[in-house]
């Protein structure tokens, strides 16, 4: 494929390291030390030049290109770009990052022709929430054809070796001891193990009590430290599933912003002074969940490790750089996407997906999961199949949302679903095999 990315920031940055391989690849931005760094790295087109600019583009005009991917870090200058690209190539699908969430109530995307808006802010405010159903889950993933999920929990420690009898959902992944692998067969699963379950929210809930044997905690009080845009983004989404929310945030200036832009629904704390008492003075420690979202990853898992010390159970932090993700899992500490890392694999992830088969990536990009459906339409129905025979993978196909293992030939069924959880390096057979059936 043909690509330009307007960008050459880190979201930028690091799309372009992924889709150069085996794709043309173009960075266009104005930073001319950015692109440098760009240029010595990476076997890409770096190209000094305003993404505002129509006549930037006209370097590109005999050229098809397939994909257009506007993630400057403002949301004017990501849509002005995608406009001025549009009126001078011929543009196959445009994706544009946007930071504002109101953006995704107006017809902006309509009237542009833009495929795909990537809201990275909501979309890691919205991953958080969905955790408020599960309180021994570290991530919940969703996905368009099936009510199925993909849910992380966490072995307690303590934990006596246990196996687990898969009926009416599957173990698709397991990390142990910071290595992750796909079970075979119904494994034994040991204290502090990182489980994946792919099943119904309600069987799914019925294992998570299962293991330490406790009802529903409805996770009502909620501590979230850093009032930027995530973490007021955050406040609100936990504010309209009725959490009691306590914002705490270093910046006074931040934290008035934050009581304005949160119409005083939250108690907005100043720890500006105070900060070793902090805890005791504004009775966070009697809290169910605590989310350090500021930008900064040590400080996350600083405050993090000082709240589960205060007693406090469930503690996420942001995680902006990958190289602390390992960290934060080896801690114990539930990992959450920043804003940059939501953008970067939503992207990957609607690039990877058509409109029939759809693609997500888990476990820190470990994993990957492809699903394909068979519409009314599709010349596969009655069509029979072979199973494939891949190592560290688990293939499955659902009909009349009861899940089978696709160990042996099978006759496909309009309304069927093509399930495939694979470790990364098996990910593009996989996909070769899903798609060319």
């Amino acid at each position: 494929m043909n690509i330009i990315i307007a960008g050459a920031g880190k979201v930028g940055f690091n799309l372009a390291r992924t889709l150069s391989i085996g794709h043309n690849v173009t960075i266009i931005d104005k930073n001319s030390a950015a692109l440098h760094s760009i240029q010595e790295s990476l076997d890409i087109m770096p190209m000094n030049g305003d993404v505002e600019d129509s006549k930037t583009y006209e370097h590109f005009i005999d050229k098809k290109i397939d994909l257009f991917i506007a993630v400057t870090n403002s949301d004017n200058v990501n849509l002005i770009s995608t406009l001025m690209a549009d009126s001078v190539l011929d543009i196959e699908r445009k994706f544009v990052r946007i930071q504002k969430h109101f953006y995704a109530d107006t017809k902006v995307q309509e009237k542009l022709g833009i495929d795909t808006m990537i809201f990275p802010i909501k979309l890691a405010s919205q991953a958080i929430v969905s955790l408020l159903q599960y309180p021994r889950a570290n991530n919940v993933k969703y996905f368009k054809y099936t009510d199925y999920r993909l849910i992380s929990v966490r072995i307690p420690q303590n934990t006596e070796a246990f196996e687990l009898s898969e009926k009416r959902f599957s173990v698709v992944g397991i990390e142990r001891d910071k290595s992750f692998f796909i079970p075979q067969k119904n494994e034994i699963l040991l204290a502090n193990d990182l489980i994946y379950f792919f099943g119904l929210k309600d069987d799914i809930k019925a294992i998570c009590e299962q293991l330490e044997n406790l009802h529903d905690n409805l996770m009502q009080k909620c501590v979230v430290f850093g009032a930027n845009a995530l973490g007021i983004s955050i406040s609100r989404e936990l504010i309209n599933a009725k959490r009691d929310v306590k914002l705490v945030e270093k910046d006074l200036h931040l934290c008035e912003k934050a009581d304005e832009m949160l119409e005083g629904r939250a108690s907005v704390i100043n720890s500006k002074y105070g900060m070793s008492t902090l805890f005791e003075d504004e009775g966070l420690s009697s809290a169910d969940m605590f989310i350090a979202a500021t930008d900064n990853d040590e400080y996350n898992i600083t405050k993090c490790l000082e709240a589960r010390e205060k007693g406090i159970s469930k503690v996420m932090a942001v995680n902006n750089e990958m190289e602390y993700y390992s960290l934060m899992h080896s801690l114990g500490i539930i990992v959450v996407r920043g804003p940059k890392m939501s953008a970067y694999n939503a992207i990957m992830e609607q690039i990877g997906s058509t409109g029939v088969v759809l693609e997500k990536s888990f476990c820190g990009s470990k994993a990957m999961v492809h699903m394909r459906k068979i519409f009314p339409t599709s010349k596969l129905i009655e069509r029979k199949i072979k199973p494939l025979q891949v190592k560290h993978s688990k293939i499955f196909y659902m009909r009349e949302d009861v899940l089978h293992s696709l160990n042996e030939k099978m006759i496909l069924k309009e309304g069927d679903l093509l399930i495939a959880f694979c470790e990364v390096g098996e990910s593009a057979r996989v996909k070769q095999w899903i798609y060319e059936l």
